[in-house]
């Protein structure tokens, strides 16, 4: 690696560059703070789409109307995962140019029976989702998204917690002076996953009687939203960081906010995908659930919810057979995004300096994933690096090429692998966070911006 790209991207920025970088990272941060949930970043990802001229390829299927160079749709699976389709000039057999990310992020879900009082207090009980360490979700304080499914189809949205004068929850924590026993365990024990519950009411109803706090809580839901305990068996609900992102640091150079890994990924692949222009090869946006437990389920990427979206985008221009889904798909070539680790001085001896991506030097590529031996990882060929890396440094795009950390030390996957299975060119690229997976995490407001100005040219090559 060049002297230059070891340095900060800060130093080569105009005037009018770092208000550009500030400009993306203003609407980065509102991204953050109002998509917590796969549902809500598919509203917002729908919202932007059609306001750029965007259609739902489900309408244009109803209609058997035919697509043609310049067309633009996009596919909602199970309003958890989107994929975004704009048509190039060329037959979408030589290949596609794809960014694929992630939007689920690590949480407490709400389980299907989780009302209960003990010591005059209610209570929900909680199952965490992804690789999270549970003391950090201890005294924060929670709002909750999601919504309830009632018997009769009515779907009934929540969001609590958001607003100034919302109310708030919280997992509660020992008192440090009966800790003793507590602090003598190791770090992944000092709170146990069925420690996380979460406080929800303390008043109880006129009546004294068993549960009563619990009944009251359950009059005030039912008042306020029209369900009943028996309707959280069909819910999907979540507790997640209250309060929006924030600028970090004297400088404002960095952001800090829950869910960027991967939201900072998801939402420039959106914001370059909207606002790209014409392009020769189709590109596509694809934006997946459940990454952070495996990428399964019907809204995980080892669905076949994009391999059928391809296959009907292919029919609706006319170009469709099994073959030639399988040279598009074997052609394409992919981003697969989704979040590095960043160095973190405090931490210096998990990394290993010279294969660690830093804050503020640009994206980051990663050749290759997985853990120790390289187990679960996609290996992207040096041919397909060398390309990309010449196509970032002729438009001016700094980048940085890392490891997650030390190798023996464990590591992480993405949804490259499954991509990958087709035959295409794939490769892990992504932004450096700090403190990742923590309810509140760390990016640089300069590699946001380089991953803009990636994804852009990206989305335009050939």
């Amino acid at each position: 690696m060049s002297d230059d790209k070891k340095k900060s991207v800060w130093t080569g920025y105009s005037a009018e560059e770092r208000a550009a970088v500030d400009a993306l990272a203003r609407g980065y941060i509102d991204f953050l703070s109002d998509c917590k949930t796969e549902r809500e970043s598919v509203q917002e990802a729908v919202r932007a789409a059609e306001a750029a001229g965007y259609r739902d390829l489900a309408d244009i299927i109803a209609e058997g109307t035919q697509l043609r160079a310049g067309d633009k749709v996009y596919a909602v699976n199970m309003k958890k995962a989107i994929v975004l389709f704009h048509i190039g000039t060329e037959p979408m057999e030589h290949g596609m140019n794809i960014l694929g990310a992630h939007i689920d992020t690590c949480r407490l879900d709400v389980k299907q029976n989780p009302l209960y009082e003990d010591g005059g207090l209610a209570y929900f009980d909680t199952h965490y989702y992804g690789g999270i360490k549970k003391y950090q979700w201890v005294t924060i304080p929670l709002a909750l998204h999601g919504v309830v499914v009632k018997k009769d189809g009515t779907t009934v949205t929540i969001t609590l917690g958001e607003k100034a004068d919302d109310p708030v929850f919280c997992v509660t924590d020992l008192l440090v002076h009966l800790s003793q026993e507590q602090l003598e365990k190791k770090a992944a024990k000092v709170i146990e996953g069925e420690k996380l519950d979460v406080l929800i009411g303390g008043i109880p109803l006129a009546k004294e009687e068993k549960e009563s706090v619990k009944d009251g809580v359950l009059a005030l839901i039912r008042k306020t939203y029209g369900i009943d305990e028996e309707d959280f068996q069909s819910a999907e609900l979540t507790l997640v960081p209250a309060g929006r992102a924030r600028e970090l640091g004297f400088d404002r150079s960095m952001v800090l906010g829950y869910g960027q890994d991967d939201r900072v990924c998801s939402y420039t692949a959106l914001r370059s995908m909207v606002e790209t222009a014409d392009v020769r090869r189709t590109g596509c946006c694809l934006l997946v659930d459940k990454e952070e437990i495996g990428s399964v389920g019907a809204t995980g990427m080892q669905s076949r919810f994009f391999e059928n979206m391809v296959a009907e985008v292919l029919s609706a221009c006319g170009q469709y057979t099994e073959l030639s889904l399988r040279r598009t798909l074997a052609c394409s070539r992919m981003l697969s995004s989704d979040v590095s680790s960043a160095y973190d001085a405090l931490y210096a001896d998990a990394f290993e300096k010279k294969n660690v991506a830093y804050l503020g030097r640009g994206m980051v590529f990663n050749k290759f994933t997985g853990s120790r031996g390289k187990s679960g990882s996609s290996d992207a060929s040096a041919e397909y690096l060398g390309e990309l890396r010449r196509m970032m440094d002729e438009n001016g795009v700094r980048y940085q090429l890392a490891e997650l950390g030390r190798v023996d030390l464990g590591g992480g996957g993405t949804i490259a692998y499954i991509m990958a299975r087709y035959g295409m060119n794939v490769i892990d690229n992504g932004v450096a966070v700090m403190s990742m997976h923590a309810p509140w995490e760390v990016t640089s407001k300069a590699d946001i911006y380089e991953m803009k100005k990636g994804y852009d040219t990206f989305l335009q090559s050939v």
